[in-house]
């Protein structure tokens, strides 16, 4: 048994965290098996509640870490390809880059799936001391969630966000390609899983709350957290990654910028370039995730090709009354 799964049996085993899970609101998923509950007002699998309360109990941030978050299917692992070799690109050019041979999210480890998590098919440190600084890491957790360390710490935090109507439209086809993988007879239908969504059950939802949330975090303290969105990265992915450099204290030189890395970057981490690696067009990630089915499509707009007019209409009101006064928008076609 790993470390991790000892700490999660031993964490139900006293008792005490089983009582407060039976207290949490709960809800099937679309009308399916798979259940949802409630805890700090985001809805998670019931699987994750142990992971979580790790996380918060015995994560401890060091000042250099860089954390990458974000809901689920908003450009997360696009962003981890872009970060891992930013951070590493005076170590490894763009034909040694271990992407090469490495999915990024063999690279980049999420904290409730890979460090706290008991499914991980693929070789990573037991213990989070064994990574070198800066450590490159991701959550999905909404801010309140955050250990203290992270929240308290000089740990940088990148955000992404993604248009509400392509993040449930990516996130469909993903919960689909998963159920897949698990040789469920669970069918989604993708009505039911939008109105989900638009009542904030979808995982680690309410959408809008935990955008809003980093968002405004990133405004109040914009040396702490850093907010993108991937319509931006997909316009002008040079401006972008020059904001990410300088944001986690690796700047671009003139050098570089002349040798033309950045435009390296950007394309070795295309989406088109990525999805066609051999690494990434076969294998499963954490026993069940397709490796190919985190590079499907990646484009701005996609919802039109599924959303009815009522649809569109519900998120369209839906965002009006979200994010009014917030002074956050998004495009929602290119």
């Amino acid at each position: 048994m790993s470390s991790a799964s000892y700490e999660v049996t031993k964490l139900f085993s006293e008792g005490s965290d089983e009582v407060l899970k039976q207290s949490l609101p709960q809800v099937p998923w679309s009308n399916n098996k798979f259940g949802l509950i409630n805890y700090q007002g985001s809805w998670i699998p019931e699987s994750f509640l142990a992971r979580i309360l790790l996380i918060q109990r015995h994560f401890l941030a060091r000042d250099s870490d860089l954390i990458i978050t974000g809901l689920p299917k908003t450009g997360t692992t696009w962003l981890k390809s872009l970060l891992f070799t930013i951070v590493n690109r005076a170590i490894y050019p763009v034909n040694q880059n271990p992407l090469l041979k490495n999915h990024p999210q063999e690279l980049v480890y999420n904290l409730e799936s890979d460090i706290y998590g008991e499914a991980f098919e693929y070789p990573r440190p037991q213990h989070l001391v064994e990574l070198p600084s800066p450590r490159l890491l991701s959550t999905h957790l909404p801010f309140n969630s955050l250990p203290e360390s992270i929240r308290t710490s000089n740990c940088r935090l990148l955000y992404i966000c993604r248009n509400p109507l392509d993040t449930f439209t990516s996130l469909f086809h993903f919960a689909v390609s998963y159920l897949k993988n698990t040789n469920s007879k669970e069918i989604l239908r993708f009505e039911d899983l939008f109105d989900d969504f638009c009542s904030g059950r979808t995982i680690h939802g309410p959408f809008f709350e935990h955008v809003i949330t980093y968002w405004k975090m990133s405004l109040e303290h914009p040396e702490k957290v850093l907010f993108l969105k991937y319509e931006d990265l997909k316009d002008d992915p040079k401006h972008h990654l020059k904001r990410v450099a300088e944001f986690i204290g690796m700047p671009f030189t003139p050098f570089e910028e002349s040798q033309s890395i950045i435009d390296q970057i950007i394309e070795f981490c295309s989406i088109g370039n990525m999805k066609e690696l051999e690494v990434n067009k076969s294998g499963v990630i954490n026993k069940f995730f397709e490796k190919k089915s985190y590079f499907r499509k990646g484009e701005v707009g996609e919802w039109r090709n599924y959303f009815t007019p009522l649809m569109v209409e519900k998120m369209t009101k839906l965002m009006e009354e979200k994010l009014e006064g917030t002074g956050l928008t998004f495009k929602l076609i290119p």
